[in-house]
């Protein structure tokens, strides 16, 4: 994926290939008081502001565990690679930022292809050396806690929910949150907040895909129109049906190019911004289809930890497999609410929570297309 052209409300923050100095040194409570006064939260999809975390783990009284995640597991998403390729200067910069803050021993960097960053390292004289992680080709390898589990030399598997991560030490960031960081140190909180919205300032990347002319990573602030971000990849190649928003943990939303990508527009759909993934559906291609294929990996890409993901996901992306493939039966749309129901919140980790959201968005936002498939047939125009 590489950056597109712009559309009016495009900006262009973190890939700019601009140089922005030297990097301040601040200390524990001014980094924190930047990323808080920023209102800088979570790129990766959690959206949690960045200051709590980090000041949980300078309370915690635990040896500080400091982590770049740059995983990206999602397939639709390529905005971490984007980054990493054009500014990885700036990600590691925030990363010595917390690092220092933090007043760790080490830091860690935690990538699909850790040789392509040996020598951006040997290139830079930090004060907190990084160490390379390689994160295995897997969904829920990107997850904070199978983050954590991977650095410390384990399974990358996520770990149980009920504890939180900075109360032991640990900080995983996503690489995008890190590299705005950065930026915030040095223009202050109040550049970064004349982009977005009151509520969530800033800018994020989001990975343009599906049916757009030119797929790639834009940078837009928060609020933005979908509109907005269709056309900087290029417009539409066809009418749209839907638009899958946040990646396969997300939800299915209307094709309205007026809708404001933030997580109080999108809240009605089930929906936020997630890592910023936009994917375009076209009317002439199967909602429930896309689903189910979406389904079925996320259904193969369980860590096997618990019945939810070992039992419920196939299940679940069966049921619909059928429904897709007209081996439908009139119960199937109550089984499918049924099994959603009993796969959330019941899971070791989040993963069968995001799934079934998928899955319940695209009941939703096809709820025709189920009657039609109950009938035989679809309505999308290139199928009988």
């Amino acid at each position: 994926m590489t950056s597109v052209a712009e559309a009016p409300t495009v900006q262009r923050r973190l890939l700019a290939q601009t140089g922005h100095g030297p990097l301040p040194t601040l200390d524990a409570s001014q980094v924190v008081g930047l990323a808080r006064d920023a209102g800088l939260t979570g790129r990766g999809g959690s959206g949690f502001p960045l200051w709590r975390k980090l000041n949980a783990v300078l309370v915690s009284g635990r040896p500080p565990t400091i982590i770049a995640n740059g995983a990206e597991g999602e397939p639709a998403s390529g905005k971490d690679k984007a980054l990493l390729t054009y500014q990885p200067h700036l990600v590691l910069d925030g990363l010595q930022l917390i690092a220092r803050a933090a007043r760790a021993s080490t830091a860690y960097l935690y990538v699909a292809q850790p040789a392509a960053f040996r020598a951006v390292l040997g290139s830079r004289r930090d004060p907190i050396p990084v160490t390379l992680v390689t994160a295995p080709d897997a969904f829920v390898a990107g997850e904070e806690s199978a983050v954590a589990a991977a650095v410390a030399g384990r399974g990358a598997v996520p770990a149980d929910k009920r504890f939180r991560l900075p109360d032991t030490g640990t900080l995983v960031q996503n690489v995008e949150t890190l590299a705005h960081l950065a930026l915030i140190a040095r223009y202050g909180a109040g550049w970064f907040r004349t982009a977005g919205t009151y509520d969530e300032p800033g800018t994020f990347l989001a990975t343009i895909g599906g049916a757009v002319a030119a797929p790639g990573v834009v940078e837009a602030g928060y609020g933005v129109p979908l509109g907005d971000l269709i056309t900087a990849a290029g417009g539409p190649t066809a009418p749209l049906a839907a638009v899958l928003v946040g990646g396969y943990h997300g939800a299915w939303v209307p094709a309205d190019p007026a809708l404001p990508i933030s997580r109080e527009a999108l809240s009605p759909y089930g929906a936020t911004p997630g890592a910023g993934v936009v994917t375009a559906l076209p009317l002439g291609a199967c909602g429930l289809a896309e689903t189910a294929r979406i389904a079925g990996y996320l259904a193969d890409q369980s860590a096997g930890q618990c019945g939810p993901c070992v039992n419920g996901l196939p299940r679940l992306a069966t049921t619909l497999a059928d429904l897709a493939a007209f081996r439908a039966r009139p119960t199937l749309p109550a089984e499918v609410t049924r099994l959603t129901h009993l796969v959330t919140g019941r899971g070791a980790c989040r993963h069968p929570d995001g799934t079934a959201r998928l899955i319940a968005s695209a009941m939703r936002a096809f709820s025709a297309d189920v009657t039609a498939h109950l009938n035989g047939h679809c309505l999308a125009t290139h199928t009988p």
